[in-house]
């Protein structure tokens, strides 16, 4: 069995490390926004290049947090992808807003910045682009229009800590980026976890408050807020694991490279592709098959651990059925969303196992066609 992520391996390598960081923790006595939280933000703020960070419980609530300190409601628009997890929109929702879904570039599976201004009405307030699978979006194009338009950016950065678009990491374009710690992301804890990056200390201070019951001083609550504070432990595993994370992102491209080698010439597999000037960091290597279904089937019976990520379009899940979205509203996610699927990528994967997965993956599609 070949897995999608061994998080066993990256606990292997540095566990000692993790298991010390832990301990010291516990012993402390401080589990609640000290000082790992505290310096994990710093170290964050330094290597994203922003003025400020804020840990969070998720990256859920970071992209919940971020339309609150925006004041984004009841009444107001963002436009979005439908080809993403449904946490981007579930947060739009959760303030009272409404998501407007744009269609995506096929060669990266990003929100196509050129679909996007057509979408504006005199309702729309903001542009929630994602990078998804650790691919940047075209943030100039979404920034220009941004401000011609008087609208806000919030980036769903949460699968592509470290990528940069012309030199510059997401998560630093718009107005807040967010960030998830989940597990299985490229920098993931050991739990839930989320961030969000800011350069206005206003808004800085606001989400802070807003992660703590609504106020900045114990006991005197200003507005609504939630309990989204970041674990001490996690904080601490997390600042162990950020001293690896461009070396883990270097291992990950070099993979893409590899599997892009191994797919040269085969016309069936559509390899990923990148813009000119933007670093992706693979959370995922997706490629685009015939037969996708029929494949992912025949390559889990042959023990490797490919996923569909997300079969299903969030403009027809039944959570998004009263926006009134039919299929061929937007015919290239949906298109997409049939054909793509993605190989195990993770920093410790062999190559032996790359090419294991390769030739698996060529012979069922050669099985599939043999078939018709």
């Amino acid at each position: 069995m070949i897995p999608i992520l061994d998080s066993k391996r990256q606990y292997a390598a540095i566990g000692s490390e993790i298991e010390k960081a832990v301990c010291e923790v516990l012993r402390s006595g401080s589990y609640i926004l000290g000082p790992n939280v505290k310096a994990l933000e710093a170290e964050l703020a330094k290597y994203i290049g922003c003025n400020y960070t804020v840990g969070l419980n998720s990256g859920t609530d970071a992209l919940h947090l971020a339309l609150r300190a925006l004041d984004i409601g009841a009444g107001d628009e963002v436009i979005t992808t439908a080809f993403t997890f449904v946490a981007t929109t579930e947060s739009i929702e959760i303030v009272g807003a409404t998501p407007v879904f744009c269609d995506i570039n096929p060669d990266t599976f990003n929100i196509d910045a050129n679909k996007i201004e057509a979408l504006i009405t005199p309702r729309t307030k903001a542009i929630m682009p994602v990078h998804l699978y650790g691919q940047p979006c075209e943030m100039d194009k979404i920034m220009d229009i941004a401000k011609r338009h008087n609208l806000y950016v919030i980036e769903d950065c949460c699968q592509a800590i470290g990528a940069e678009y012309k030199g510059q990491k997401v998560g630093t374009f718009g107005d807040i980026g967010c960030y998830s710690f989940y597990p299985t992301k490229n920098l993931g804890g050991m739990g839930d976890g989320g961030l969000i990056t800011v350069n206005s200390e206003n808004l800085k201070n606001r989400i802070v408050a807003l992660r703590n019951h609504g106020g900045a001083i114990r006991y005197h609550h200003d507005e609504i807020g939630v309990n989204s504070r970041l674990d001490e432990i996690q904080a601490a595993i997390l600042r162990i694991k950020l001293n690896y994370i461009d070396e883990w992102n270097k291992a990950r491209r070099s993979h893409a490279a590899t599997y892009n080698e191994l797919f040269a010439g085969y016309s069936d597999i559509q390899t990923p592709k990148e813009l000119d000037n933007t670093y992706c960091v693979y959370h995922q290597y997706t490629v685009k098959i015939p037969n996708r279904d029929e494949i992912h089937k025949m390559l889990q019976e042959s023990g490797i651990g490919a996923m569909l990520y997300y079969p299903i379009p969030l403009h027809m899940q039944k959570v998004h059925a009263h926006l009134g979205y039919k299929m061929g509203d937007l015919p290239i996610t949906e298109k997409n969303t049939e054909m793509v699927i993605s190989l195990p990528m993770f920093p410790e994967l062999t190559l032996d196992e790359q090419k294991t997965v390769a030739s698996t993956l060529i012979n069922c599609l050669e099985k599939s066609k043999a078939l018709v």
